[in-house]
Formats: C-alpha cells, sequence, structure tokens
C-alpha cells in the first residue's frame, strides 16, 4: 500500500510539473508582439533611442536597446526575456552592472507583461503594454516610475 501510495504522489508531481511547464510555455509565446522595432517617442531634443527584439528560440528572445545623443552612442542596453527553471524571466545586461539582473515575470496578457525584482535597487518592476503600434514601458520602485514610450517602425 505503502509502494502504490509513493508512486500516486510521485504522478502527481510529474503532472503538475508537466502543467507548469506547458503554461511557461504558453506563456512565452504572448510575447510575439514583442517582435521589431521600437523607436522612443518621448526623448529629448538632439536624442533618439530604440529597443530591437528578435525572437532566437522557443525559449528565448534577445532584445537591444539603443540611446543616441547627435550620431554617439551614450548608452546601450541587452536585453533577453528567456524561460530558465519552468519560469520566464527578463534579463537586463547594462555596463553599469557587474551581472545581468534577472527580473521574473510576474503578469502577462496578450498585450504586455511586468516582471519583478524586488531586491534590485532600481528599477524593481518593469512593465510593457502594447496598445496597437505603441508601446509603454515602465520602470518602477516604490517610491518613482520612468515611462518610456515606442512606436512601432
Amino acid at each position: 500500500m505503502k509502494t502504490v501510495f509513493f508512486f500516486l504522489v510521485l504522478e502527481a508531481l510529474a503532472g503538475n510539473s508537466s502543467c507548469q511547464t506547458q503554461k511557461v510555455t504558453d506563456d512565452f509565446r504572448k510575447l510575439e508582439w514583442l517582435s521589431g522595432v521600437w523607436v522612443r517617442t518621448n526623448m529629448p531634443a538632439n536624442r533618439s533611442g530604440n529597443e530591437r527584439w528578435v525572437k532566437m528560440s522557443a525559449g528565448e528572445w534577445q532584445g537591444f536597446g539603443l540611446t543616441l545623443k547627435g550620431q554617439d552612442t551614450v548608452a546601450f542596453e541587452k536585453l533577453k526575456m528567456v524561460i530558465k527553471d519552468d519560469a520566464i524571466y527578463y534579463v537586463a545586461d547594462l555596463s553599469e552592472n557587474k551581472q545581468p539582473v534577472y527580473f521574473k515575470l510576474t503578469e502577462i496578457s496578450e498585450n504586455g507583461f511586468m516582471v519583478e525584482n524586488p531586491e534590485h535597487d532600481f528599477p524593481k518592476k518593469i512593465r510593457y503594454q502594447k496598445d496597437g503600434d505603441k508601446l509603454r514601458a515602465t520602470i518602477a520602485d516604490n517610491a518613482k516610475s520612468i515611462d518610456y514610450f515606442f512606436q512601432r517602425k
């Protein structure tokens, strides 16, 4: 009897893991709208910027954020959305950070997502929300937030 119970528990756990993996895969598919070039629209004079997102595989998107002042690059970000350990992470690799920073996906819909890392200094939350060919990215902590507005190119 103990052996049967043990195998039933193992089977239930394996089935639960399989359901979790399928949910993560389904959620990751909701990021298809991210593909392409998004041109920043709320930049100061003489500056421009964009984000470019490319699907690399069924479990990874790569993004690049670029800010220019005239013809000079003033900021460059390497970004990723990746499936890791049965979860989805937004990974920001910026020159001012010693290591890439991982933000775990906490919300997702057909038109947006939110990722969080409560241990990071700033931001602790990043939200992307698409409305047609427009995109609003917000970075925030408990005290402040900054909006970045984009138009699909």
